[in-house]
């Protein structure tokens, strides 16, 4: 007669049947599903903690320095002079691009709160028809953050922080 595994057979030499032991710890597989979950968690959290203003002055600055692209793009191809500048007071749009066709309509908004804008030592931002169009920088300010849009006047504009703000 063969030992089996029903409640009161007993194997011989064994104290408990191999199937019924308990297991000890954890698996490597076990360990490595905790340490991700609590990676994914750690990411979540540090994410949402991120100052509101900074993520859309950011998102605002990178917005702007593609539509600075578009405009110069344009510019260059139907070789006519396109500005930019912000517009004051109170109106529907909060920034103008001036000379472009009027095929092309570019946003004149920004995406959520208004952006404070001080163009550094100029009236606007001149973007074309030449392929060179000389330094230029764009300070925007939300609350108290800041970025830079700058360009050497043949590289694209780049978003820089300001000096000495995060």
């Amino acid at each position: 007669m063969t030992p089996t595994l029903a409640p009161g057979n007993k194997r011989l030499g064994l104290t408990a049947p191999v199937a019924l032991r308990r297991p000890r710890g954890f698996t490597l597989i076990e360990l490595l599903v905790v340490v991700a979950l609590l990676a994914i968690a750690t990411a979540t959290i540090s994410l949402s903690l991120r100052d509101p203003a900074s993520v859309q002055l950011e998102r605002e600055a990178e917005r702007l320095a593609a539509l600075f692209e578009t405009a110069r793009a344009e510019s260059r191809a139907a070789g006519l002079a396109v500005t930019w500048q912000p517009v004051q007071g109170d109106g529907p749009d909060q920034f103008r691009f001036n000379g472009l066709p009027a095929s092309i309509r570019l946003p004149q908004r920004w995406l959520g709160e208004a952006v404070a804008v001080q163009i550094v030592g100029a009236r606007q931002i001149i973007l074309g028809p030449e392929p060179m169009i000389g330094a230029q920088k764009v300070q925007l300010s939300l609350g108290q953050q800041q970025r830079v849009l700058s360009t050497d006047g043949l590289s694209a504009f780049e978003v820089l922080p300001a000096a000495g703000v995060p």
